[in-house]
């Protein structure tokens, strides 16, 4: 694989993670929030562990919250990078890109948060997961989620059905974390890399 991939810088965590994954695909990607290598790049990751309305407010202050919106390349968020795809959050009442019309909800207070480990996928949709069976297992670790809606590729059950994947046009979305998932995760990753 010899596209340029580029991660996106913005103050959340789990940048590291993301690039060992990739670095075993033998691709060294680049770390970056400038608007030019991030619009240069053949296709775009947006991590993230952390908050919605901190990070929120990162991207705002750079610029990056229209060039996110204005990208053409195939577009992977993952985690909050999903979450801060969606419309609105919960989490701090936080307005966020709005890719996806889908909103993000705290899990109901009967359920233990965060929702933390191994949990199956069903109703798999696009070629994200090819030669994905359903109810393999992939690692999560949350505690607010997006509501299944239009944009839903893959559902997860935690007491309550929710989005694990979102997609429209080029852009893509996982709640669970494909870096952290053996096998299947690492398949997730590359089918991204090398077919959506």
């Amino acid at each position: 694989m010899s596209d340029r991939i580029a991660i996106v810088k913005y103050n959340a965590g789990n940048i590291q993670s993301m690039t060992c994954a990739l670095r075993r695909f033998g691709i060294e990607p680049l770390v970056t929030d400038d608007p030019v290598e991030l619009r240069a790049a053949d296709k775009v990751i947006f991590p993230g562990v952390g908050e919605a309305s901190t990070a929120m407010n990162y991207l705002r202050s750079r610029g990056l919250d229209e060039l996110l919106c204005s990208l053409t390349q195939p577009f992977l968020g993952v985690c909050l990078g999903l979450q801060l795809m969606c419309s609105a959050s919960e989490e701090n009442n936080t307005e966020c890109l709005g890719i996806f019309e889908e909103q993000v909800k705290l899990f109901p207070p009967d359920l233990k948060v965060p929702h933390m480990g191994w949990n199956t996928l069903s109703s798999l949709k696009t070629p994200l997961f090819d030669g994905i069976s359903a109810d393999e297992y992939v690692y999560f670790v949350h505690s607010y989620y997006a509501a299944a809606g239009d944009h839903t590729i893959a559902v997860c059950d935690y007491s309550l059905p929710f989005s694990a994947a979102l997609h429209k046009d080029n852009y893509y979305g996982v709640q669970f974390h494909p870096e952290k998932s053996g096998t299947v995760g690492a398949r997730i990753l590359k089918n991204f890399l090398s077919s959506c």
